[in-house]
Order: C-alpha cells, then sequence, then structure tokens
C-alpha cells in the first residue's frame, strides 16, 4: 500500500507557535520530513510527514494541540522541465483532483519528491501504477 499517513496540527496565529510545535517533535526525537503551512485569520495548518507518525501524533496529542491524519500519496517525480506538469497532466486527464500538493525535503536523485493530496486516492494510485511513475510507501518514507 503506497498511502502515507500525513499529520496536520492547528496552530494558533500567534509568534513562536511554529519554533513551539517543531521543537516538541525534536525534543521527542521525531524528524520533520516534510513540512506545509497554510494560514488563515485566527491559525494555521502545519501538515507534516515525520520519521514516525504514530509517535508524532501521540506527543502532539500529548501536549494538546488538534491533530488529524489524512493519507497522501508520495511519488517519485523527474526532476526536470514538465516533469510535475505531465503528472498533473495525466491526472487532469483521469478526473482527478488535486487538493494540494507540496515537495519533500530529501533528495532522491534525480527525481523530486512531491507529495499530493487528491480526490480520489485509490484511482490516483492506480493510474501512477500504470503510467510507472513510482509512490513511496511508509517504511520508504520514514527511512529517508
Amino acid at each position: 500500500m503506497y498511502r502515507v499517513k500525513q499529520l496536520s496540527a492547528f496552530l494558533e496565529n500567534r509568534k513562536g507557535s511554529l519554533a513551539a510545535v517543531t521543537q516538541l517533535l525534536g525534543a521527542n526525537g521525531l524528524n520533520l520530513l516534510a513540512l506545509s503551512i497554510a494560514e488563515t485569520d485566527n491559525f494555521g495548518v502545519c501538515r507534516f510527514i515525520l520519521s514516525d507518525y504514530e509517535a508524532g501524533m501521540k506527543q502532539l496529542r500529548s501536549a494538546g494541540y488538534t491533530v488529524r491524519t489524512t493519507d497522501v500519496l508520495v511519488t517519485c517525480v523527474p526532476d526536470r522541465p514538465s516533469g510535475l506538469g505531465d503528472i498533473l497532466r495525466l491526472m487532469e486527464k483521469e478526473d482527478i483532483s488535486v487538493e494540494y500538493l507540496y515537495s519533500f525535503v530529501r533528495n532522491s536523485g534525480f527525481n523530486a519528491l512531491i507529495i499530493f493530496r487528491v480526490s480520489d486516492i485509490d484511482k490516483a494510485q492506480r493510474v501512477f501504477k500504470e503510467n510507472r511513475i513510482e509512490m513511496l510507501t511508509q517504511a520508504q518514507v520514514e527511512a529517508l
């Protein structure tokens, strides 16, 4: 199964809130592998992939954060002009909406690692597999 667990934590829009959550994770031996922040007027949504999502969920909830998990796909996208565009065009052709995406912090060689949240994860997995687009498993991601 190629689904990877992404954690989303809700943070107050105030100075130091991102520092506090990243320090909490780091103090508990959890490595941030990928990170995305989206903000609204009153709070931010911090989406991240951790070296151990179960431990991260436990630590964040124990510290009082509102946290949820979401299944995402982590794919290897050719690191060249139109590499991402080609995959997005394929998804458009297959009627799969991209709700959001962000890139991975790690270097995988000739590919960029992109995290996709899509409208139909099962269909996206099938399309990626049929088109030989490499996806990573939870174990592979956590081993990076």
